[in-house]
């Protein structure tokens, strides 16, 4: 689970967070969401592997968040192929669910080609994102 603490810029006119902020808020809990099963985005480097973001899912915006709310961000796995990974999100504030939404990732060379991340030229990884799997 990621924390994100509401920043006033984060804010707009009306006092409560700009919906664009809610898809950085995604960002950061992939990144927590990756190091925390051991494969920080670094590691995603070394390993030759970028992971653009192909497509949000599914947006619905439930409630408003203000200055100082603190976030409760889940990521789960929705699905994965050796092509695209789609993930879940999850935003809430206490019990109240706020956010929630998906977004889908295809996996490029760091020179830009499309790979497939596959079972015998990623174990690791593979192994982790097919345990992950929540349906």
């Amino acid at each position: 689970m990621y924390t994100h603490i509401v920043q006033y810029y984060e804010t707009d006119k009306m006092g409560i967070v700009h919906h664009s902020n809610y898809i950085r808020f995604m960002e950061e809990a992939r990144v927590d969401f990756f190091k925390s099963i051991g494969f920080d985005y670094r590691e995603f480097e070394k390993m030759g592997i970028v992971s653009p973001v192909v497509g949000l899912n599914n947006i619905r915006f439930r409630k408003p968040s203000t200055y100082g709310d603190e976030i409760q961000i889940e990521v789960r796995v929705k699905s994965f192929n050796a092509w695209v990974l789609t993930l879940d999100y999850a935003m809430r504030l206490g019990e109240d669910l706020i956010f929630d939404g998906q977004s889908s990732h295809c996996f490029l060379s760091s020179e830009g080609k499309m790979i497939a991340v596959t079972e015998a030229k990623f174990p690791e990884f593979h192994k982790k994102l097919k345990e992950l799997i929540v349906e």
